[in-house]
């Protein structure tokens, strides 16, 4: 009957049909000893096949044996686990259903393609592996579905099931566990996305120890863990029981009980605990990503807008998914473990909303864009939105081929920056326009020509050199003061205010210096005299004129000079 080793059901038992005599029966027209027969523990089942729990053979024509030798073995025997019956229905559909998983399968590696290339740098906030595990668990549960489908052509073609019904059924469980992750993964991701795109205006918005960087932490953990209770509840396993379907009465005793067990139903319940996991993170994601709602009306309306349909429609199949499971393992009838089920059933719901749920997952990839180039734009969006609020106007590409900005390499647009630098400002300092010279020139007049045109830098020079100051004790003060006789303007511009500024409000402050330079003096030699700017340009002996270091601002020496001949960036 094939049933092997442990597994016998007296019910299943038959005579031997009768011959010629009492050591002769008949299968199919031939005669056999039943004398051999017994011998080596052969048996007739009601399936119309004789075994001995080791070798199992057919009976019925045209797979009848043709000759018994005395070691037992049968010529020209067929054996029972030999594809001999046509294809069925169930059969049929698997190609069906796995030629579309086979294309979704080469789509979602196109996909995988688009979405996984980087066109940022990576941050360490944002790994791009995240955003890949979707397309990951489409691609595992395209490659399980693709296994449990072509076996079901000899789930079909087997006379009596063996092993193309345990890795059909093995590989269809594997298939619900991808296609959940799968959605987990999608909704997940998308309140990745979510975060992006909300802190990157500004990444200090959230604090990375708050509670909801707590929430994002330990929710795929408990998600995973669900997952994997479901994984082991199902996988490490004896797989023979699915093959137990060789008579009603083993169907009975062995398949339904263990397929209807409790391991079946916890691992279902496991899989809903994961499922409600991914309302929460659908949730989640929506509170802290999208705008905030007032009233328990509002906040409904809000959470549906939120939601995008991908979600929409992922989600409810991934529950439909879950409920065929547990649904299976209350009810025989309808399981994708018998063999000969119900084959509407048993495709449109347990491989129906596995197959929806890729295709939705392959549409939402080819709409929408690549996550990388997504946030370039909306950055782009965001420097236009301040440009135009500070007025600012971006020229177009074609405004630097006009101007000649696009011609010269970069060595030669610094050599021309260094030889603009010049002219009698400062350098560093912004360069003087021709109204702003006139404002300061006529500011300078102006200060000049107070008090009836009396110009008291002259006045105070030759006081200073005709009458030197004397302090309180008698003694000659140095004159803290000296005349400028440099070329600078603006130098000398300054110490004709300073001068007036000191005839007009006379202070102590003068006197104070005179006594000090006075007391310096009693105390040690006189000091060198102060030098002029114009000496302090002076070169020293021995030492060429641009090595000399000075604190004058003026620039006249650079532009008389030849030019800087510019080697590298350092020499700016």
């Amino acid at each position: 009957m094939g049933i092997k080793f442990d597994v016998f059901d007296a019910r299943d038992l038959l005579a031997f049909p009768g011959g010629d005599n009492d050591t002769d029966t008949v299968f199919g027209g031939v005669h056999f000893n039943t004398t051999t027969l017994h011998h080596w523990n052969y048996t007739y089942y009601s399936n119309r096949t004789l075994s001995n729990d080791s070798e199992c053979w057919l009976t019925f024509p045209p797979y009848e044996p043709q000759l018994l030798l005395t070691n037992g073995s049968f010529v020209n025997a067929t054996s029972c686990y030999n594809s001999v019956n046509p294809i069925g229905s169930r059969g049929y559909t698997g190609i069906g259903f796995s030629v579309f998983f086979g294309l979704g399968l080469v789509l979602t590696v196109t996909v995988l393609a688009k979405h996984g290339a980087l066109y940022l740098p990576k941050e360490r906030r944002f790994y791009p592996i995240g955003r890949r595990w979707q397309w990951y668990w489409a691609c595992f549960v395209c490659a399980c579905a693709l296994v449990s489908l072509f076996t079901n052509v000899d789930v079909d073609r087997y006379y009596l099931q063996e092993l193309p019904i345990i890795v059909s059924i093995f590989f269809w469980f594997l298939t619900c566990l991808g296609t959940v992750a799968l959605t987990w993964e999608a909704v997940r991701h998308w309140g990745s996305w979510l975060e992006r795109q909300y802190v990157d205006p500004n990444p200090f918005i959230y604090s990375n120890g708050d509670r909801r960087s707590q929430v994002e932490f330990w929710t795929p953990l408990w998600f995973y863990f669900w997952l994997w209770m479901n994984f082991f509840l199902v996988v490490p396993r004896s797989w023979n029981f699915a093959s137990y379907q060789r008579s009603p009465e083993q169907t009975a005793q062995y398949a339904i009980p263990t397929a209807t067990g409790a391991r079946f139903k916890a691992a279902a319940f496991c899989l809903f605990v994961a499922w409600l996991t991914i309302v929460f993170s659908l949730r989640h994601s929506i509170k802290h990503y999208k705008p905030r709602n007032r009233g328990i009306f509002n906040r409904a309306v809000g959470f549906i807008r939120a939601v995008p349909l991908r979600l929409v429609l992922i989600i409810p199949l991934s529950l439909a998914l879950i409920a065929y499971q547990a649904f299976i393992s209350f009810v025989w009838e309808f399981s994708i473990i018998r063999f000969d089920g119900v084959v509407p059933v048993i495709f449109a719901w347990g491989f129906g909303p596995s197959l929806l749920i890729l295709y939705i997952q392959i549409a939402y990839g080819y709409a929408s864009p690549n996550e990388d180039k997504e946030l370039l734009r909306q950055r782009r969006e965001r420097g236009g939105m301040i440009n135009r609020e500070l007025g600012f106007i971006k020229k177009p590409a074609w405004w630097r081929r006009v101007r000649g900005d696009h011609l010269g390499t970069l060595r030669d647009k610094i050599g021309s920056n260094v030889n603009e630098v010049g002219g009698e400002r400062g350098v560093g300092r912004r360069v003087e326009d021709e109204m702003e010279r006139h404002a300061r020139e006529d500011a300078a007049r102006n200060a000049l020509e107070d008090d009836g045109g009396i110009e008291l830098s002259c006045i105070h020079h030759a006081d200073a050199s005709a009458n030197p100051r004397v302090d309180r004790a008698g003694a000659k003060a140095v004159p803290t003061s000296l005349p400028y006789a440099g070329r600078n303007e603006r130098r000398h511009t300054e110490r004709v205010v300073q001068t007036a500024a000191s005839v007009l409000f006379p202070s102590d402050i003068e006197t104070q210096r005179a006594q000090r330079a006075a007391f310096l003096m009693e105390i040690g030699p006189p000091p060198p005299p102060p030098y002029t700017d114009e000496q302090r340009h002076e070169p020293d002996v021995g030492r060429p004129a641009t090595a000399q270091r000075t604190n004058s601002t003026s620039t006249t020496r650079s532009v008389n000079v030849e030019p800087q001949q510019v080697r590298s960036m350092l020499d700016i």
